[in-house]
C-alpha cells in the first residue's frame, strides 16, 4: 500500500469511527480534517472506499428505495452510506498504535495529529519525539545546503531557501511545546489534583479555565 492512500485509509476509517455517512459527506468531512495537508477529490476516495469494502473493513448500506445510477446526464449517485464493520474497528485501532517511523513523516503526521484525542499518551509522546527527530534531521541538512548553495544562487532562490528553514524551525519549537505538555501532564502534574476535570483525551483541565490544554489551532508546518 502507498504512503498516500494508506493516509487516506487512517483518515476514513478515523471518520465513519464517529458515525456511518455518504461519499459525499465522507469527502467533505475529510477536506476539512486535511485541507491544509491536500484536497481530495472522488478519482481517490471512491477507489479507496471500495478497496476497504473489499477487505472488510467497510459496510455498504443504501437507504434508496430506488437506485439510480450515475450518468453523464443526470449527474446522480445512489446514496451508499459507509459504515464500519467491527474488522474495520480494531483496524483503526491498530493504526491509531502506530508509532513507527512512518508516523513521523510529512504524508502521515497530519492525520495521527487529528486523532491525538484518541491516541494513548504513550504514543503521542513516541510520534511527537519522532517527528521532532525527523524535522531536527531535515534542518541540519537544510542548513548545510544553504551553507554550500550561498555563492551560487541569487538573492531569491536564497530568500525561498531561508524561508522553508523558519517553516521546519516553527514547527520544531511548536512540537517541543507539545512534548513538554505531555510530559508535564504524564509526570503526574494533573493526577496529584483529585477532582480535575479531564478533557476528551484524558488531559487535565485547570480548575477556573474554560479552555482546555491543548496544542495551538496552526497546523504543523503552516508559515
Amino acid at each position: 500500500m502507498s504512503r498516500r492512500s494508506g493516509v487516506l485509509e487512517f483518515a476514513v476509517l478515523g471518520l465513519l469511527h464517529d458515525a456511518p455517512m455518504h461519499g459525499y459527506e465522507l469527502r467533505k468531512r475529510l477536506n476539512v480534517l486535511l485541507g491544509s495537508f491536500r484536497a481530495f477529490s472522488y478519482g481517490t476516495l471512491y477507489p479507496c472506499l471500495k478497496s476497504l469494502v473489499a477487505q472488510g473493513f467497510l459496510v455498504e448500506d443504501n437507504p434508496d428505495t430506488e437506485y439510480v445510477p450515475a450518468t453523464a446526464l443526470n449527474g446522480k449517485r445512489s446514496k451508499i452510506v459507509y459504515r464500519l464493520s467491527p474488522e474495520g474497528k480494531q483496524r483503526f485501532e491498530e493504526l491509531l498504535a502506530d508509532s513507527g517511523p512512518d508516523a513521523w513523516e510529512d504524508e502521515h503526521f497530519g492525520v495521527h495529529f487529528a486523532f491525538f484525542g484518541r491516541t494513548d499518551k504513550a504514543v503521542r509522546m513516541r510520534v511527537l519525539e519522532g517527528r521532532r527527530s525527523r524535522l531536527e534531521e531535515r534542518l541540519e541538512r537544510m542548513r548545510s545546503s544553504i551553507a554550500r548553495t550561498r555563492e551560487r544562487f541569487d538573492d531569491y532562490t536564497l530568500e525561498l531557501q531561508r524561508h522553508g528553514l523558519e517553516s521546519v524551525e516553527r514547527e520544531v519549537r511548536w512540537l517541543n511545546e507539545l512534548i513538554e505538555t505531555e510530559r508535564a501532564n504524564r509526570t503526574g502534574r494533573n493526577e496529584a489534583s483529585a477532582g480535575t476535570p479531564m478533557t476528551s483525551d484524558g488531559r487535565g483541565q485547570e480548575a477556573g479555565s474554560s479552555d482546555p490544554p491543548g496544542p495551538p489551532h496552526d497546523r504543523p508546518g503552516r508559515s
